[in-house]
């Protein structure tokens, strides 16, 4: 009866260690399964508005909201204007004129109507991160078949993620926005090309002593 007793226990020590030591799935190339991952987040302020635009108190409000919200570059700024007007869109392109930032056409799918007589301002932030990282899962098991560690690329990848300006880029790339953005990146590539060789205006120097 003792020995069965203590086979057993050594049996369900033995199925407990195989289970900590069990591997996580094997990456056998070099491409890193730790890639940044964007995520958009929608923030609104409704606000009443008139045939004239907006009221100047309400004007007031969303200029302290854009202020609170800390509005920067990769931020959207969108209207979801029942009645699509112009003056309102003007007030609201004004105020986000001041933190650098243009209304964007369209808006987002947001919870709830907009009540009759309001518009709703709508702040898409997007944020890029790498789920799961640092992950030394890895390190406590046996590593026979030399695959790539779980761990590989998180600090790239997330480096990358946390540095770049509009996250959105990530999903995107960032487009042209015209023939003057291709000009000015080759004109520092021209006054290179057209500059005349400076080596004759080194001075003369002698290493012979006087």
């Amino acid at each position: 009866m003792k020995r069965s007793a203590a086979v057993a226990i050594a049996l369900s020590l033995g199925m407990g260690l195989g289970a900590c030591t069990t591997p996580s799935p094997a990456n056998s190339s070099l491409n890193s399964v730790n890639q940044p991952v964007v995520q958009r987040s929608n923030f609104t302020l409704d606000l009443m508005a008139s045939s004239s635009g907006l009221t100047v108190p309400e004007q007031s409000r969303l200029a302290d909201w854009f202020e609170a919200m800390e509005l920067g570059y990769g931020d959207r700024v969108s209207i979801d204007d029942p009645l699509a007007s112009d003056a309102v869109r003007e007030d609201v392109a004004a105020i986000a004129s001041r933190q650098g930032i243009l209304v964007s056409e369209g808006a987002p799918v947001t919870v709830g109507y907009v009540d009759p007589g309001n518009v709703r301002v709508v702040v898409t932030r997007s944020t890029a991160s790498v789920p799961n990282c640092p992950n030394w899962s890895g390190n406590a098991n046996g590593n026979l078949g030399n695959n790539t560690s779980p761990n590989f690329g998180c600090s790239v990848n997330s480096n990358l993620a946390a540095m770049i300006a509009d996250p959105e880029h990530l999903l995107n790339g960032a487009a042209g926005t015209g023939d003057t953005v291709v000009m000015s990146s080759t004109k520092a590539i021209a006054a290179y090309r057209d500059s005349t060789p400076t080596g004759g205006e080194l001075p003369t120097v002698s290493s012979t002593g006087n």
